[in-house]
């Protein structure tokens, strides 16, 4: 089985280094590399294609929202996950919005990152519940539109509404009795309707338009 290749980039070399082995101790995933500041994060993703790219927030150089857009449009295929000890509502939507999978806090348990790095790896997005709830009441109190014009089609929303709760393809598709390739189908209706590119996109703009609201996270 091909292992799941990772770089963390990270100021603290303690940090690194711990979550590096931590990382390694996984059966499915190998730490290739590592990097102190935003430049060599975006120069380390270049040089070995990471299939997952493990950034935080703040560091030197270049930050790592900043690193986060250069390596996907450099390195489209390397996933990134932010990883900071910050749980600010500016940073999580920033990240998003500079292509980032997801967005996790440092004292995430290891087992919840290593899953977070496989689902990264997987295409499909993962926000920490507490930063998914800031996001969520965000966006709530900052919507001052009405609902958009594109109406999604009932089996579209039934697809949405179980991608915000976190769940996967395989997932989505025996919890409505369908096929995975019937639940792509519909999601990749729900992006073009939405404009959007990934799950965490299409959850965010969902609930701008008020598709969905607080209740569908839970």
């Amino acid at each position: 089985m091909d292992k799941i290749r990772i770089i963390i980039a990270d100021n603290h070399p303690a940090f690194r280094d711990g979550l590096a082995r931590l990382l390694s101790d996984e059966k499915d995933m190998e730490v290739i590399g590592q990097a102190a500041d935003g430049e060599e994060a975006v120069k380390l993703t270049n040089e070995l294609k990471p299939d997952v790219a493990i950034i935080d927030v703040t560091m030197a150089k270049l930050s790592g929202i900043e690193a986060t857009r250069r390596i996907k449009v450099e390195s489209p295929n390397t996933a990134v996950l932010i990883v900071s000890a910050f749980n600010y509502q500016n940073y999580i939507l920033s990240s998003l919005r500079a292509g980032a999978a997801g967005y996790l806090t440092k004292d995430t348990p290891i087992p919840e990152l290593a899953a977070a790095v496989r689902l990264a790896h997987a295409g499909d997005g993962i926000i920490e519940r507490t930063a998914a709830s800031k996001i969520v009441r965000k966006v709530i109190e900052d919507k001052n539109r009405q609902k958009g014009s594109l109406d999604l089609y009932p089996r579209e929303m039934e697809v949405l509404k179980l991608t915000a709760k976190g769940l996967r393809n395989k997932e989505i598709a025996r919890d409505l009795s369908i096929s995975e390739r019937t639940v792509q189908a519909h999601l990749s209706n729900i992006f073009g309707k939405l404009d959007v590119d990934s799950r965490t996109e299409a959850v965010l703009q969902a609930l701008k338009e008020g598709w969905l609201n607080i209740s569908d996270l839970n």
